[in-house]
């Protein structure tokens, strides 16, 4: 099971990676995705991989945590996929494990709109993504940074989102060349088409 999680993480990490020109990419799992017409906000999101900061390579482990709240809902729904204002706050956090710094890597909030799209799999269960640019600084200091961030839920059944969730994964690449939304909407939808096959095995 560890081999087939791991290996979800890679294949999570290296399409954004591509997008690098001297970017950071950071994987999170877990936590409560709540939300309203008035936003959507993760907490409890474990930090579990990073790839790049400082130059150094892949590190994984428990690192810290991943944080976001979104601006209000401007368009569709929340159980079939809409759009949410951008601002809020996005924030990465090292806990000093593993040579990551301890406290505040990134603060930023989101540059634009954010997108939370229905997907339905073949048997009728649903996942959602969120997909948006985020926008911030290193440490808190020095020069602004771009970035993008896709994350994952737990499938949620055939039911649809009802306030709650848990995030299955997540990956927020920033410092390097942001993808276009359209290109993170294909890298949601290998996500999901991931975690069918992990969900497959762990039946198995």
């Amino acid at each position: 099971m560890k081999r087939i999680l791991l290996m979800a993480l890679l294949a999570m990490a290296l399409p954004l990676a591509a997008f690098a020109d001297t970017s950071v990419d950071f994987t999170n799992s877990g936590g409560t995705l709540s939300g309203s017409s008035a936003g959507l906000g993760l907490s409890g999101s474990e930090l579990i991989a990073v790839n790049g900061l400082g130059g150094a390579a892949l590190v994984t482990g428990a690192l810290g945590s991943v944080s976001f709240s979104t601006g209000a809902l401007t368009g569709g729904s929340l159980q079939m996929g809409g759009t949410f204002a951008g601002g809020g706050i996005f924030t990465i956090t090292g806990n000093g494990t593993n040579g990551v710094p301890s406290g505040a890597i990134f603060n930023g909030s989101f540059s634009g709109p954010v997108t939370w799209t229905l997907v339905t799999l073949a048997n009728g269960t649903h996942n959602y993504t969120l997909t948006g640019s985020v926008t911030g600084q290193w440490y808190g200091t020095g020069p602004t940074v771009d970035g993008a961030t896709v994350q994952l839920t737990i499938n949620t059944g055939k039911g649809f989102f009802n306030g709650s969730t848990t995030i299955s994964s997540g990956d927020t690449n920033i410092g390097g060349t942001v993808p276009e939304p359209g290109t993170l909407g294909l890298l949601g939808t290998g996500l999901i088409g991931l975690a069918g096959l992990v969900r497959k095995k762990l039946k198995a």
